[in-house]
């Protein structure tokens, strides 16, 4: 199995509203591709709780059956979407950690 974990810094010109809103879209969008991408076995989109020493706003832990998994994953049309629609327009920093478990 592989993990897929991303930290995601929101852009800052966003209102704390606006923010709320964002994250809840990365959830519902990330968390949603279960069942609808093969070999996606998991996905937690951590959004709330965040405490004043993180340097990140949103952070997603998923798991995967295998590195060819998460290759077809990464290039998948639901996940392509999600990421071009409720990702990307509004963050500015990512970072990626991948790893076999």
């Amino acid at each position: 199995m592989v993990k897929h974990i991303i930290l995601w810094t929101l852009k800052p010109d966003f209102s704390e509203e606006e923010k709320a809103t964002i994250k809840a879209g990365i959830k519902a969008g990330l968390e949603g591709l279960v069942g609808k991408v093969p070999g996606l076995i998991d996905v937690k989109v951590h959004i709330d709780g965040r405490l004043a020493s993180s340097n990140a706003d949103v952070m997603l832990d998923s798991t995967l059956e295998s590195e060819e998994a998460l290759k077809g994953y990464a290039k998948h049309p639901a996940h392509v979407a999600v990421a071009n629609e409720k990702v990307r327009p509004y963050t500015e920093q990512r970072s990626c950690l991948d790893f076999e478990v």
